[in-house]
Parts: C-alpha cells; sequence; structure tokens
C-alpha cells in the first residue's frame, strides 16, 4: 500500500483488482477438476475477449 502515491490510485486499483480476482478464483475443494477446468477455460475465453476489444 506503501507504493501508491495517493488515495484515488489505491481505489482505482482494488476496484480493477478484486474483479479479476472475482473473475478467476474459483473454490476447488467445492467442484470436480473437469468442472473446475471447464470454469476456467470460460473464464479465460471472456477475459481474452473483453481484452482484445
Amino acid at each position: 500500500m506503501l507504493r501508491f502515491r495517493c488515495m484515488r490510485s489505491l481505489r482505482m486499483f482494488a476496484a480493477v483488482h478484486a474483479s479479476v480476482y472475482n473473475h478467476f478464483n474459483q473454490d476447488r475443494g467445492l467442484s470436480s477438476r473437469e468442472i473446475f477446468k471447464a470454469n476456467r477455460a470460460a473464464a479465460l475465453a471472456e477475459w481474452r475477449g473483453l481484452s482484445a476489444v
């Protein structure tokens, strides 16, 4: 947190980080390996589609 010079940039980073983290973070213990891999592939495909625009 000390690397951020102003509180505004910290808030912007935290907002982006939270949305990306929530997009990719899945509790692996709650699903099988196949379901986890399918969800992960779908998340990566959506992320690539959004970042390519």
